[in-house]
């Protein structure tokens, strides 16, 4: 069984629903205490939501220099998957691990209600399961989620491919930048979520972790985090086999 690894910050309260959704994708959850930097050598590593550090000066600014994100920051660099999760993507962000910045939802308001988003790519670690482009149902819980970033960033994200999801209306058609219903927070281009430029670190608003099980309204996460840790365990367990046959 693949071991992921799961942060969790002084106001994460997400990691529980973290931990339940790893375990139904088949993967063994490992917490990770921010202030240790010990990985516990996990394939690997899940951001969850929550208000990291209070959310002091602004969502994920004091939690980037946690001992901890010095690990996810060196396990990335080395290839590892690392998935941040509505905060966590916050403390992505801040980190520089992914693109782009989170800023005030354009409503100036919390926004806690059902969604839903569209993968881009099919074809990325944490999006190979969904199949197709289809609209994703699972909800959202932020007061800062507008993705932002300038012109040339934009589309160098439309490029590269490293927009990973977006906000759609429930019916797949297209979501506006404006908080028209479909895009809850304002973000720019309909973002809901992107990755690095390497493909191995990814970020995304909405919650699919509480979106894993019919009595919770959805099972549509579910497919985001099965990507994750099929491809998680195929790294691992691919790295492996590529040492026992060398030796």
């Amino acid at each position: 069984m693949v071991r992921i690894g799961i942060v969790v910050f002084p106001g994460s309260n997400r990691d529980i629903d973290a931990t339940n959704a790893l375990r139904l994708a088949g993967a063994e959850p490992v917490e990770l205490w921010h202030e240790s930097a010990d990985l516990a050598g996990v394939a690997g590593i899940l951001l969850p939501g929550g208000f990291a550090y209070g959310d002091y000066v602004r969502a994920g600014a004091i939690a980037r220099f946690s001992p901890v994100m010095r690990a996810v920051a060196g396990f990335a660099r080395d290839g590892g998957l690392v998935l941040g999760i509505c905060n966590g993507f916050q403390v992505l962000a801040e980190a520089g691990l992914v693109p782009g910045a989170l800023v005030r939802n354009r409503s100036l308001r919390f926004v806690s209600r059902r969604i839903a988003i569209a993968a881009e790519r099919l074809d990325s670690p944490f999006t190979w399961q969904v199949g197709a482009r289809r609209p994703l149902a699972m909800p959202v819980a932020h007061g800062e989620g507008c993705f932002y970033a300038d012109a040339d960033t934009l589309d160098a994200l439309e490029r590269d491919g490293q927009v990973l999801f977006r906000y759609v209306r429930p019916d797949g058609s297209p979501a506006v930048d404006a908080d028209d219903g479909a895009n809850p927070n304002g973000s720019l281009r309909a973002i809901a979520g992107v990755s690095n430029a390497a493909g191995n670190v990814a970020g995304l608003m909405p919650h699919p972790e509480t979106a894993v099980e019919p009595v919770l309204g959805s099972e549509d996460g579910l497919l985001i985090i099965r990507s994750f840790v099929d491809s998680a365990a195929q790294r691992a367990f691919g790295a492996r086999a590529a040492v026992g046959s060398a030796s």
